[in-house]
């Protein structure tokens, strides 16, 4: 098929106010600047892009957030001659690739903007007449095998014959950067790829809680950036690693064994609060799904979260683990994700699962919790 443009929509963009869309087409312009080598435009609420290299196009345009659709497509004059002659060669390259012939139902779908001397219903009854003199194949306006669209905008007219989905979402980078607690396991980088998804800049914080993991469950999160990148056109994913096993030791010798994995979590938010400070981030995410483990239960996320002065979202504190891993799965980071990394050797054997305030105060001035979130935060790897 010899195409010359790709048609791109949006969808939830097309609802702001002028002020606002103009924002977002700006920014969704940029991100598919810096992944495609190509020309954009945006008209009449639609992207028309001219790339350099179309496999190229085609292969990166699914993965770019704010695109909820894309037709490869030929352009010609919006004229009932011109339409004639490129949607005839349409059809043959249509033969060529074996997507129509005589016996195949096929109905044609026309939309118009502007001001023309004929009709929607008169251009694709003349289209349909060209394609029934070509191949004499059947018009089933109901149950098509096969459309064919002709867009007619103003003097110019575009052929295309798929509606290839896209990722949907907000443009990357137009809701402000959150501080994305990101580990090697499935959960988190679910979490991080639907904030992209609703338009975040993320930066990610892995916490290296080596001895009690192996380096290995580190080599996992690089790779899992770099997986999330591929939906990070314009805004890409940065990484910033924070020496957590000080800080787990000093849990597990000064406070009560079965407190570590909230004291834990307790640290991890704050210290995430405070980068985000710094780095002027509005929220924090994680991967909690409500129940799942210790420091996911309802009493443990509140004493977790105590004190901590940054808004935290849980993508997924709804999803059960098949939920999370079908994404996980079809974004691509599952199988990262389930490699073998052995585990937190810092997680007690009764973990608490229904914290008491009391105690948990107790133990953080046990450790001297503050002091050792300013150790912490110092050794973040930028």
């Amino acid at each position: 098929m010899k195409y010359n443009l790709i048609i791109a929509r949006y969808g939830e963009v097309a609802l702001k106010s002028q002020k606002v869309r103009r924002r977002f087409e700006k920014r969704l312009m940029k991100n598919i600047k810096s992944s495609i080598d190509c020309d954009v435009r945006i008209i009449q609420g639609r992207i028309f892009i001219f790339p350099k290299d179309f496999d190229d196009a085609i292969a990166k345009l699914d993965k770019i957030f704010g695109i909820v659709s894309y037709s490869p497509a030929v352009s010609t004059e919006g004229t009932f001659e011109g339409v004639e002659k490129e949607l005839s060669d349409y059809v043959d390259d249509l033969i060529e690739d074996n997507l129509i012939d005589e016996n195949t139902k096929f109905a044609i779908s026309c939309r118009r903007v502007g001001t023309h001397e004929f009709t929607s219903q008169e251009m694709a009854a003349f289209a349909g007449a060209v394609v029934v003199r070509k191949l004499s194949c059947p018009v089933d306006l109901t149950n098509p095998e096969l459309t064919i669209y002709v867009e007619v905008r103003d003097n110019d007219a575009y052929i295309y014959h798929e509606k290839i989905p896209g990722p949907g979402g907000l443009p990357l980078g137009t809701q402000g950067k959150v501080i994305s607690l990101l580990s090697s396991g499935i959960d988190s980088p679910v979490a991080t790829y639907l904030m992209m998804k609703r338009g975040c800049q993320v930066i990610s914080l892995y916490f290296d809680n080596e001895p009690y993991t192996t380096s290995e469950a580190r080599k996992n999160y690089e790779d899992l950036v770099d997986k999330l990148n591929v939906y990070g056109s314009g805004a890409p994913v940065r990484k910033r690693i924070v020496k957590y096993g000080d800080y787990l030791k000093k849990a597990k010798e000064d406070a009560p064994d079965k407190m570590t994995c909230i004291l834990c979590k307790s640290g991890m938010y704050q210290i995430a609060a405070k980068l985000a400070k710094d780095m002027h981030a509005s929220a924090i995410i994680d991967g909690s799904s409500l129940g799942q483990v210790a420091s996911q239960t309802l009493p443990n996320i509140m004493a977790t979260r105590e004190n901590v002065d940054v808004p935290i979202l849980s993508p997924v504190i709804g999803l059960d683990k098949l939920e999370i891993t079908r994404i996980a799965e079809k974004i691509g980071t599952f199988e990262i994700s389930k490699r073998d990394d052995g585990g937190c050797k810092a997680v007690p054997k009764y973990p608490e699962t229904k914290a008491d305030i009391e105690l948990l105060h107790e133990s953080k001035e046990s450790m001297d919790q503050k002091e050792e979130i300013q150790k912490a935060f110092e050794s973040i790897e930028y």
